[in-house]
């Protein structure tokens, strides 16, 4: 960020003179060619979540979220009613085009109109999703939403510092690292060190014409496995 001098001599910002606050997400539908984002809806997804979870043999992915592992489909219906109320976190369900089944969920939370900053946080991917094309258009049409349609400036991820995973996928999609937050939350009894990562919207514009080209059937093979990955797409040409 360039800096310029106010009359006392001291660094500050770049103005925003025709800066407004950003809308609210609605609640709708996102299309996309691999997979769509529906707004969460119990009787919609509820039962196909359950059984995409129970794919996994344990419970490891819901030891970073807030919650864990609902033991049965009543406790997976209880906790969908519960966050498919909730206007922020905003959840979708992440909906395999081909099957027509919720594989997952993530949702858009720490909505901050005024300052146009937005996250994307408690993604909880099954394993028919993880390591799929769906997962990572999921994160390419949940960012598009939040910078080419609602004109959002900030586009946040945090995470438990212990999970490692969820750090690297955020390198992986373009965040840029931005520091430790030390015992900022407390949950599930424990506490937690909080990694942040960001992408803004300067960098916005080659980011999404790296996961486009990434996303063209020209870079799957007849197997659905990738040519090139995505970080090869974001170098500069030579």
């Amino acid at each position: 960020m360039s800096a310029r001098q106010n009359e006392f001599g001291q660094s500050i910002g770049p103005e925003v003179p025709e800066w407004t606050p950003r809308a609210l997400p609605p609640r709708r539908v996102i299309e996309g060619r691999f997979c769509r984002l529906e707004p969460l809806d119990v009787a919609k997804h509820a039962d196909d979540l359950y059984a995409a979870y129970a794919q996994a043999p344990d419970g490891r992915d819901w030891t970073y979220l807030g919650v864990e592992r609902p033991a049965d489909l009543a406790g997976l219906r209880a906790y969908a009613e519960r966050i498919a109320k909730s206007s922020d976190p905003l959840h979708f369900a992440v909906v395999d085009v081909r099957s027509g089944r919720a594989v997952g969920s993530l949702a858009l939370m720490r909505i901050d109109p005024a300052n146009g900053a937005i996250e994307v946080g408690t993604v909880n991917f099954s394993p028919l999703l993880k390591n799929t094309p769906m997962s990572t258009e999921a994160q390419y049409l949940l960012m598009k939403f939040a910078f080419d349609e609602l004109g959002y400036r900030r586009y946040e991820w945090k995470c438990d510092n212990f999970n490692e995973p969820s750090k690297r996928a955020a390198l992986r999609l373009g965040f840029r690292y931005e520091g430790l937050f030390r015992q900022a939350v407390i949950y599930k009894g424990r506490t937690r060190d909080t990694a942040w990562f960001s992408i803004i919207d300067s960098e916005w514009p080659a980011l999404r014409t790296a996961f486009e080209r990434w996303l063209a059937p020209g870079n799957f093979d007849e197997k659905g496995g990738q040519r090139m990955s995505l970080d090869k797409f974001r170098l500069p040409s030579s």
